[in-house]
């Protein structure tokens, strides 16, 4: 196929444009900057910028759209011009050109809403209930795009769950700079089960819903991706502390006092006018004191996919990739 890939210069962008590339699909990318990925034809623009838009969606067949501003904290206007309007804009001129296959690349969060999520499906985005500003404009981009499948035009969005990975700058490097730094604590017991993705699972999963999307129990539905190996958090944010030779966590803060903490932090970042991430918010609070862990049945039997590397096997890499040369 001739496929679009957005926001190809993220970890899991880059993963996806070098799988369909490598098995011979026609790859192109769409970044403001360089991937620096071989074998695709490399475009410049923002997702935003409709005449870049129309000649990245030009004579290709499907698109699989990964570009978002991702930020736990920013100005609502900033992740609507991005997620939101950029999304729709894509999908809009994808259509026009013809593009049959549409993956949207979404997030657990858009249909989180605070409370422990225990062996559940992909329950329907909720922009209203939705955490913080990039759980709300994801819920709205993935309740748009959806509205848009049609016969000719098959859409599916997939939400892929705490993605991490040898070069992760999320997960992995913001555990690994707090335990250098000496801040990072876990939030009450560490006990709430949680999924999470290896990398090249994720990657895998999205080319297979490019591969499905046409299919009648695909189009037009959402699914949540995970290893489907729920772990403690306190078990997950260990092994990834001694894959990447930090010490682990030893201090621990009680649930209501990290909530707190993340309350204050939104509401004075703004204020400071600081750019930088603060050390908490509520979503963070919440999602490192709740369980949420997901059914992955369906989506294994709708993809036709499963995950080829075990949580133990991950580590493993991980644990190789931080090996001194």
């Amino acid at each position: 196929m001739r496929v679009l890939v957005t926001g190809a210069t993220s970890l899991l962008g880059g993963a996806v444009a070098t799988a369909l590339a490598r098995r011979g699909d026609q790859v192109r990318v769409l970044q403001r900057r360089s991937a620096g990925l071989v074998g695709v034809d490399e475009r410049r623009g923002d997702i935003t910028d409709a005449p870049a838009v129309r000649a990245a969606v030009a004579a290709t067949d499907a698109v699989i759209h990964l570009a978002a501003k991702v930020s736990i904290t920013g100005r609502w206007s900033d992740f609507q011009h991005a997620n939101v309007d950029g999304t729709t804009r894509l999908a809009e001129a994808a259509q026009a050109a013809g593009v049959r296959r549409f993956v949207q690349v979404s997030s657990p969060s858009v249909a989180h809403r605070g409370a422990a999520l225990v062996g559940v499906g992909a329950d329907p985005a909720d922009p209203q209930r939705a955490r913080g500003h990039y759980a709300r404009s994801k819920a709205i981009a993935e309740l748009a795009v959806l509205a848009a499948d049609r016969p000719g035009f098959a859409v599916v969005a997939i939400r892929p769950h705490l993605v991490w990975g040898p070069g992760d700058t999320q997960l992995v490097a913001r555990i690994v700079e707090r335990a250098r730094s000496g801040r990072l604590a876990l939030i009450g017991p560490g006990a709430a089960l949680i999924d999470t993705t290896y990398l090249s699972n994720a990657a895998d999963a999205l080319v297979a819903a490019l591969d499905r999307a046409e299919h009648p129990a695909v189009h037009g539905r959402a699914f949540v991706v995970s290893n489907g190996e729920p772990r403690t958090v306190s078990e997950l944010v260990e092994r990834i502390c001694q894959a990447t030779g930090v010490a682990p966590p030893k201090l621990r803060v009680p649930v209501a006092v990290a909530v707190a903490g993340g309350v204050l932090a939104e509401r004075v970042w703004p204020l400071l006018r600081r750019t930088d991430e603060p050390p908490m918010t509520r979503f963070l609070a919440e999602q490192l004191s709740t369980a949420h862990w997901f059914d992955q049945r369906d989506v294994r039997q709708a993809l036709d996919w499963s995950p080829q590397v075990s949580l133990a096997d991950g580590f493993t890499r991980l644990a190789a990739a931080n090996r001194p040369a």
